[in-house]
């Protein structure tokens, strides 16, 4: 069997750095693992662009050359794919679309936009979730249908992060990576009341915020540190992630489930987490053991949390190894990838 796998990323720039270890194979959704269950892969060509679309005719133009290659279409997400999408909605495109929902179903904010919606549903033939929560919440819409929805547990590559484990460090004070909705407001005040150190890595510009220009405006101490990074370097950051004792994921609220690749990544070198409690999360970080849970723009919680984990090094320290142990488990690529193939062989031409 083979599928056309259809990602937003750079996918011939990454796979040389994933062949050379350097990417972790997670953030390709377990497709470089699909050739252990039998299913060859044609890797989709990106087009970098801000467009959107430029990206629709891109993708279409990229799916339907390589037609006669493959039984389905394996997607990360469908921004970019939504013209295909729309033919197999219309049924003028016979070949299965797999794909990862990123946030719940909802209904429309019009009568003629949800009329729309589920049209393009339709073209969905299974679709993957990262939590039970997000299938939940989905299933209050008309569009979502329980037969062709699927947990997936999306975790990380542990090959990948144990090359990296095994450089030996001395683990000292936190940090904080992602991009996606942070709250460095509440994250920043907690940290100038503890006087812990902590270290910031994120872009000057992300998802419509300018953190160059927040940080700018906000009063932090010496105990703060940001550090600006430019590109796609999962490698080298998560170098860095290893050379601290905790992670610190402190979001936005929002309907879905922001925080977890970073999340993903702490289980996999294990490492304590302090988080934001985001309900999307596939899992309770503090039924699990693996760490702590503040609910949002909660700055008393965050200081509390962050003084527990500097007070306590030995239960920290049990905290990675519950959440090591739960990656080894469960949340992990290879087990994410043998969902995935479980569901694509069904469409095996």
């Amino acid at each position: 069997m083979k599928v056309y796998f259809y990602h937003t990323q750079n996918v011939q720039q990454v796979l040389p750095d994933y062949e050379q270890g350097r990417f972790p194979g997670h953030l390709l959704y377990g497709a470089t693992s699909l050739a252990k269950h039998g299913i060859k892969v044609v890797w989709h060509r990106s087009l970098v662009s801000t467009s959107r679309f430029r990206q629709i005719v891109h993708a279409a133009i990229e799916v339907l050359r390589h037609y006669r290659e493959f039984d389905a279409i394996y997607a990360s997400r469908s921004q970019g794919l939504d013209f295909i999408v729309l033919l197999r909605a219309l049924r003028l495109f016979p070949k299965p679309i797999v794909i990862w929902h990123h946030q719940p179903i909802s209904k429309a904010s019009s009568v003629w936009r949800e009329l729309a919606a589920r049209c393009f549903y339709r073209g969905y033939d299974e679709l993957f979730f990262f939590s039970e929560k997000l299938i939940n919440d989905s299933l209050r819409s008309v569009k979502a249908r329980r037969e062709r929805m699927h947990l997936g547990h999306w975790g990380p590559d542990l090959h990948f992060y144990d090359t990296i484990l095994q450089e030996q460090v001395e683990r000292r004070g936190f940090v904080s990576t992602g991009k996606e909705l942070r709250d460095m407001t509440t994250l920043v005040e907690a940290f100038n009341r503890t006087g812990a150190p902590v270290d910031i890595y994120l872009g000057r510009q992300t998802g419509g915020v300018n953190y160059e220009e927040l940080f700018e405006h906000c009063e932090k101490k010496d105990n703060v540190e940001v550090h600006f990074v430019e590109g796609l370097i999962p490698y080298e950051l998560s170098k860095v992630v290893h050379r601290h004792q905790c992670v610190v994921i402190c979001c936005q609220q929002t309907n879905y489930t922001v925080g977890l690749t970073t999340l993903v990544e702490a289980l996999a070198l294990g490492m304590p987490v302090i988080s934001s409690r985001n309900p999307q999360y596939p899992f309770d970080i503090e039924k699990e053991g693996c760490g702590i849970a503040v609910d949002y723009y909660d700055v008393d919680g965050w200081v509390s949390a962050i003084r527990y984990i500097t007070t306590h090094p030995a239960e920290a320290a049990q905290m990675g190894q519950r959440g090591r142990r739960l990656a080894e488990r469960l949340y992990n690529m290879e087990q994410c990838a043998a969902e995935v193939a479980a569901v694509l062989r069904k469409y095996k031409g």
